[in-house]
């Protein structure tokens, strides 16, 4: 009797105990991101967004082939990113492999800003244009963003607590380029506020170079970042919102310079900041999505775009089913709109992509 009620008493302090941190993590997220979020209830616990999206692009990211033209060949610490034509792929935390086409029916090799809009709008950029479009969208394909952005989406459909993780230096706000990419048109057309360095310096954004280093080198007075360090932060985000984008394009530089060096010094940084922010999110009540444009850096014997097709990456409950649909860039969109307003069955309800799954 007695060892039954000490039992009883452990159990209800764990429960005690675990519902406190719960709420603290809440009151957190509160302080760092005022505004509604999603919440439910299980057995007097609380959980934080239960179903959320990251959509993490990576600019100039293809599957290559071996050899030392790719700086993923021998790499250490390259997963999830270390992706290998006819090769089974091994990913990280369960992830499953849905390989992707950028060329979109379209010759030529492709390019950023057509492909970026369809990535984020759902619609085939380079058919509805007549070709790829290089660097920042044009008219035609701004006028694109701004009917059919995935932030606009989301919003009509309901989902309103939405954010672009990146941050924008005051520079942008004084003297905003004559050009600009598809993701701040997306985030424009969505009506969403730009997050700034005083909200870097609070935690509640991360820059597209994510140690910070860029901005420290431009003269802003932030606190440099680790990558794992990086990844809380940005796992942070993303328990705080349904629907969260991050863009990173430092890739696509480095495959255009041809800099084995530089690739070889980036690429683990960059794969063990995916990996941290995995690590930290809750990947039975988020999903996440990593994708990209065209290749670039898994081929540095030419300072061109590949033809290559470039990898979709899915985590969480929904990887499975999510991945089975995803053909090319025009299926990113309309499955991230699907999983947050109609929900997708869970895995083992569906097909096998063409995919590969491994545990880490």
């Amino acid at each position: 009797m007695l060892l039954r009620l000490c039992k009883k008493t452990r159990k209800l302090r764990t429960h005690i105990a675990e519902a406190a941190e719960t709420t603290l993590r809440k009151a957190q997220m509160r302080t760092l991101f005022p505004g509604p979020f999603a919440c439910t209830a299980n057995q007097g616990m609380l959980f934080i967004a239960p179903v959320s999206v990251l959509l993490f692009f990576i600019d100039g990211l293809g599957i290559g082939t071996r050899g030392s033209h790719n700086p993923f060949d021998s790499l250490e610490g390259a997963a999830p990113l270390a992706v290998f034509q006819d090769e089974l792929a091994e990913i990280p935390y369960d992830g499953v492999l849905a390989p992707t086409d950028a060329c979109l029916g379209i010759e030529g090799r492709p390019q950023s800003a057509s492909g970026q809009t369809t990535i984020l709008t759902g619609i085939n950029a380079p058919a509805s244009i007549g070709y790829h479009k290089q660097g920042f969208p044009n008219q035609a394909l701004l006028d694109i963003i701004r009917e059919h952005s995935i932030f606009l989406q989301l919003k009509r459909a309901g989902v309103d607590d939405i954010t672009f993780a990146n941050t924008y230096t005051q520079r942008f706000f004084e003297s905003r380029p004559r050009w600009i990419s598809a993701t701040t048109a997306a985030v424009e057309a969505g009506g969403l506020r730009f997050n700034t360095v005083s909200d870097l310096q609070a935690g509640r954004a991360v820059y597209q170079d994510f140690t910070n280093a860029m901005l420290v080198e431009r003269g802003e007075t932030v606190d440099l970042r680790s990558p794992e360090e990086a990844g809380e932060v940005l796992a942070n985000i993303v328990a705080a919102h349904r629907f969260t984008l991050y863009e990173y394009f430092i890739t696509d530089k480095i495959g255009h310079a041809q800099d084995h060096e530089a690739a070889r010094r980036v690429l683990p940084m960059l794969a063990t900041f995916i990996r941290s922010l995995l690590a930290m999110l809750d990947l039975k009540h988020t999903t996440v999505i990593l994708t990209s444009d065209h290749g670039n850096i898994e081929d540095l014997s030419v300072r061109n775009h590949t033809l290559h097709q470039v990898p979709t990456l899915v985590w969480g409950e929904h990887r499975e089913r999510l991945a089975a649909r995803i053909r090319s860039l025009t299926d990113i969109t309309p499955g991230i709109v699907d999983v947050l307003t109609r929900g997708t069955k869970t895995d083992g309800q569906s097909g096998q992509a063409d995919s590969a799954r491994a545990s880490f």
